[in-house]
């Protein structure tokens, strides 16, 4: 059984929510976020980047992380955001190319992601849970939502859907990457009743994006919890702010390969040596190559594509991991041929989002390699997560991004 329960939210007023709202904390460098901020004194990255009003050599100093909390503030006291009356639910709908996708804005348990009721795929680092423990904990506010994703439930889905029906949203803004969002605040007691419900029939939450807000939150629990021994567990610092989405409605992305070089070797020498466990065989003529099922790829060499297919018998199809295709490709390609052995941490190796196209991937193939991945599918991420595996790093790659400054969940009065 999983929780998700309503809660009061800090959010704009609808005629400030254009202004406030911003791209994720976490997708631009100090120099981009100052220039998305210029000129616009209501900007959220003053609260979830408040580097851009300090400097970005105190990015971790304390002197920040308090810069945030009196940005905080202060935009309550002007007016850029507000608190709700009542704790809501929240539906949060965002449109991209054509796709729609639907979520809950509720509050999930932070003991339901320690006994696994939420489910993780990827691993953390440390330095970026201590960046969001000591903003969340110096704000007391958990300014940005996880991203979860479950199993599609009917009952939440008419829920929402009923909703929608009859109700207008308080927030319809597209942003310039051309996303639009839409927010509805669920303030009926029966459909929050509904809604809570159908969460409670919900056997397992699965982490999609933000394992190191979810770890921040847990960490900044367990020392609200020390500080209030006192505590029932209905306290707001149990809980965190997430929107959680239906498996159905998600999209996720190709996440793409550079390698700088050919470890050595001349195009025809790296050609016969990945031919040994990939059927290789040129691409169409004209334009880049996308990858038409599992466990075939797109290879830029040279500005030339190719398809390249792992062989059978190159990977264990049966392996939640394994039969990944960013494992195989590691496993049979980037290790043993180019010399990739970690990837996290080699300098030679850079990962491309499928946003951007694979055109890109051919600018900046250079001297190396690039490849083009067939996209993770959720079932992939369950079976990985249900196992109590964790994804290779860079694995999926999510659209849209979930916009922040739209809602705001203190932890603390």
């Amino acid at each position: 059984m999983a929780t998700i329960r309503p809660f009061a939210a800090l959010r704009p007023p609808k005629e400030y929510v254009e202004q406030v709202s911003s791209l994720p904390y976490d997708v631009m460098n100090h120099q981009e976020a100052c220039a998305m901020a210029a000129g616009n004194a209501s900007s959220f990255l003053h609260i979830c980047r408040a580097d851009i009003d300090t400097s970005e050599e105190a990015i971790h100093d304390t002197i920040t992380y308090e810069k945030s909390r009196d940005n905080l503030q202060d935009f309550l006291r002007k007016g850029f955001l507000k608190r709700d009356a009542a704790p809501y639910y929240y539906i949060y709908r965002q449109m991209m190319w054509g796709r729609v996708q639907t979520g809950i804005v509720g509050c999930a348990a932070v003991d339901e992601h320690l006994n696994n009721t939420i489910l993780k795929h990827e691993l953390t680092r440390k330095e970026k849970e201590l960046d969001r423990i000591n903003h969340f904990d110096t704000c007391s506010c958990q300014t940005e939502p996880v991203f979860l994703a479950y199993r599609k439930h009917e009952g939440i889905s008419t829920a929402i859907r009923e909703w929608i029906k009859f109700h207008k949203p308080e927030y319809d803004f597209t942003t310039d990457d051309g996303v639009t969002h839409l927010l509805w605040p669920v303030t009926d007691a029966e459909v929050i009743a509904t809604i809570r419900k159908g969460f409670e029939e919900v056997p397992t939450l699965y982490i999609a994006d933000g394992h190191h807000r979810t770890a921040s939150s847990a960490a900044v629990s367990a020392k609200r919890r020390t500080e209030h021994p006192d505590y029932t567990g209905e306290e707001e610092f149990n809980y965190l702010m997430a929107v959680t989405f239906c498996d159905e409605d998600l999209f996720i992305m190709d996440y793409n390969r550079v390698v700088a070089d050919l470890n050595g070797m001349t195009p025809q020498e790296f050609l016969q040596a990945i031919s040994r466990q990939f059927c290789v065989r040129p691409a169409p003529v004209g334009s880049p190559y996308a990858p038409k099922h599992k466990h075939e790829f797109g290879m830029c060499l040279g500005g030339t594509w190719y398809s390249i297919t792992a062989k059978d018998g190159s990977f264990d199809a049966s392996h939640p991991i394994e039969s990944l295709d960013c494992a195989i490709l590691q496993a049979n390609l980037l290790a043993p041929i180019l010399g990739i052995d970690d990837p996290r941490t080699s300098e030679r190796i850079d990962f491309v989002g499928g946003i951007r196209g694979l055109q890109e991937l051919e600018d900046r193939t250079g001297k190396g390699v690039a490849f083009s991945l067939y996209p993770v599918t959720m079932a992939d991420l369950f079976r990985v997560a249900d196992s109590g595996e964790i994804m290779p790093p860079k694995s999926t790659w999510f659209e849209p991004k979930l916009r922040s400054g739209l809602f705001l969940h203190e932890i603390e009065r």
